[in-house]
Parts: structure tokens; C-alpha cells; sequence
């Protein structure tokens, strides 16, 4: 693995957030994902959250539109938004930012659960208003100690939204306001220095010719099989990083 402060780590660095861009342009999600699974194996899950702050944000919110129907969307899933953000905030204010071999292990575990759900198809059933609030509660915890922020709050969402477009909509939104806790989290404990969000604003670059790619992708090749192949990786990953955070 390259070391991260030469030059091959930087390009390194840049094609994690091209080929992360590239999972969200095929499928809607994985951004995050897959930038913090790749990086957090050169670098801590702070420094490695740090810089996925700024693409992950910029993208999620474009992910939002049409911006005019988020009211409505907000009336029907406030309860996870406001349980991801307290969560996050009252986790990290009690373990600070996510670091060291424990968050290495949560992290593979979040990964290797999220494969399987996603392998598998489930969703969360009877997926109330009222049951948004716990499972952002658990979403903002998982965030706190990895900065992966998809489980449980994307099966929720899958469960209570039908149409595609708007389980989309309704995942930008999620993803954003996690993002923002995040970030709240990571200045809480002095993990956000400016320049690694100098970098992080530049890495909005390569994350954005990955959508691109991915969404000409998208239209020539099966969904299905992408999603697999995604998932499938995911979870090889996750748990590799447990192996090597428990040697």
C-alpha cells in the first residue's frame, strides 16, 4: 500500500474516489462506502473520513433533487434523519473521532452486514414513521465509531419507499445529513484540520468523472450483475479488515 503523503499514495488516494464515484453513478449508493473501506487501509477511519467529507456531501445533496419534493419527503422520514444526527453527535462526543483497531473490526463488521443484506434483497419490514427514529439512532452510532453511514438506515428506506426515484431521493438525503454529523463530530475532536479539507474539495474531481463513468455504465451493462459484483467485493473487504484489525 502506498504511503500517503507521496505521490503515489495521492494518486492512490484520487482513483479510490474515482472508482467510489463510479459505484454511485451505476447504483445510487456506495460513495462512502467504498471510500472509506479502501483508504481506511492506508490511514485511520478519522483522516479517512476527513476526506471523504467534502465529495461525500457535495454529491449526496445533488442526489437530492428535485429539490422542491424534499418537504414532503421530510414529513415522511424525519424521524431516522433526526436519529442519524444525534446519534453521530452523542457517540462521538462520548468516543471521539472513529480510531484504532476497535474501529477497524466495526468497520469490517459494518461492511460484512451490509453485503449480506444487499446479496440477499432484505428490507426492513413494516418500516413505520415511528421505527425510522431507533434505526437512525443505530445508523448515527455506526457512523460514530466507522464513518460508514448505510446500515440500517438504507434498508429502512427501502422498506418504507417504493419508487425508485425517490428511495434515491431519500437516500441523498440521509447520506447528507450523516455527512454533516460527521463533520460536526470529526471538528469536535480537532480531526478537521483545513488542509485535509483542501484536499478533500479537491478530491471532488475524480469522484465526479467516477459518476460519470458509472452512469454511462449503468446504461450498458446489467444492474444486476454490478450490484453483485459490488456487494460481493464489499464484503471480501470487510472481512479482510476484521482479519487484519484481530492479528
Amino acid at each position: 500500500m502506498p504511503e500517503v503523503s507521496t505521490l503515489d499514495g495521492w494518486i492512490w488516494i484520487a482513483a479510490v474516489f474515482m472508482l467510489a464515484g463510479l459505484v454511485k453513478g451505476v447504483i445510487g449508493l456506495g460513495l462512502p462506502t467504498v471510500a472509506m473501506a479502501l483508504l481506511a487501509l492506508g490511514m485511520s477511519p478519522a483522516q479517512a473520513a476527513a476526506l471523504l467529507l467534502v465529495p461525500s456531501l457535495l454529491t449526496n445533496v445533488w442526489q437530492c433533487r428535485p429539490w422542491h419534493s424534499l418537504p414532503a419527503l421530510l414529513r415522511d422520514t424525519w424521524p431516522l434523519h433526526l436519529g442519524i444526527f444525534f446519534g453521530t453527535l452523542v457517540i462521538g462526543a462520548w468516543l471521539g473521532a472513529p480510531a484504532g483497531a476497535l474501529a477497524g473490526v466495526l468497520l469490517g463488521m459494518v461492511l460484512v452486514a451490509y453485503a449480506a443484506i444487499g446479496l440477499r434483497g432484505w428490507r426492513w419490514r413494516s418500516a413505520t414513521r415511528a421505527s425510522g427514529l431507533p434505526a437512525g439512532l443505530v445508523t448515527g452510532a455506526l457512523t460514530a465509531m466507522t464513518g460508514v453511514f448505510v446500515v440500517p438506515a438504507v434498508p429502512w428506506l427501502q422498506g418504507r419507499i417504493d419508487a425508485r426515484a425517490r428511495l434515491v431521493q431519500a437516500m441523498g438525503l440521509a447520506f447528507t445529513v450523516a455527512t454533516v454529523a460527521l463533520g460536526l463530530q470529526l471538528a469536535m475532536h480537532d480531526a478537521l484540520a483545513a488542509g485535509r479539507l483542501g484536499i478533500s474539495l479537491l478530491l471532488v474531481v475524480p469522484a465526479l468523472h467516477g459518476m460519470a463513468l458509472g452512469a454511462w455504465l449503468r446504461a450498458r451493462l446489467s444492474a444486476t450483475l454490478l450490484r453483485r459484483c459490488f456487494f460481493g467485493g464489499i464484503g471480501g473487504l470487510g472481512a479482510w479488515m476484521m482479519m487484519r484489525a484481530l492479528a
